[in-house]
């Protein structure tokens, strides 16, 4: 299964999981910690980038030394779980990761989101059973996605083709983390990105404003 079909990568944060208001809402807890002023919807989209010290270096004027990186992330982390729980999948989720199954087709799961966090989080939404494999970040958080959809990708080596695989995402380092491996990518613009910035990614990567959009373009590409 799925070694002659298209296989679907999806990203969690702000694709599957609709979640952007629980990221602002814990951004703006953490930086009234730290004595810095809230930022909107629109200006996280626009300045949103990985490695994220290099998204506060642009909130702030400076990157964060290494000790203020940690205090940073861990009060982002203890607010966003508690903002998480009032966010729900992004609309059509089940039906589209149902439909994809149906057709015999594999998909998987590869968020930056911690691993240990992330599983029972995909398992509570009740849509663990169509993920082939489901992989959150090992190691510190911050960095960017390439290395770690280079271990999906031979995780499932034998299984999926990174050339019939396209990743689903909603930032522009999913499209960067795709073209590590080989595959292709589409980006979604309900999440961490404006539009403009995802059509900044170029190469042929296509800007969707759904998901039902999204997996289109993917079987339109294999």
């Amino acid at each position: 299964m799925g070694k002659h079909r298209t296989h679907l990568v999806w990203d969690w944060n702000g694709t599957l999981l609709d979640d952007i208001s629980a990221v602002i809402g814990a951004t703006n807890a953490a930086f009234a910690e730290i004595g810095l002023e809230p930022i909107t919807l629109e200006q996280y989209r626009e300045m949103y980038c990985v490695p994220i010290p290099r998204f506060y270096e642009r909130l702030t004027g400076r990157l964060p030394s290494d000790a203020e990186w940690e205090v940073m992330d861990e009060i982002f982390h203890r607010h966003y779980s508690e903002h998480r729980l009032g966010c729900g999948l992004t609309q059509g989720v089940e039906e589209l990761l149902a439909e994809w199954r149906r057709a015999g087709r594999s998909q998987s799961l590869l968020s930056m989101y911690g691993h240990e966090e992330l599983v029972p989080v995909v398992r509570g939404y009740g849509i663990e059973d169509h993920f082939i494999r489901v992989d959150g970040r090992t190691g510190p958080s911050g960095g960017t996605k390439a290395l770690h959809m280079e271990r999906h990708i031979s995780a499932l080596r034998g299984v999926v083709d990174p050339e019939r695989t396209v990743v689903i995402g909603d930032a522009a380092d999913d499209a960067l983390a795709a073209a590590h491996v080989g595959a292709r990518a589409v980006l979604y613009t309900g999440g961490s990105h404006s539009r403009a910035s995802l059509e900044a990614v170029g190469d042929g990567v296509p800007v969707v404003d759904s998901l039902e959009e999204a997996v289109d373009a993917a079987l339109r590409f294999v």
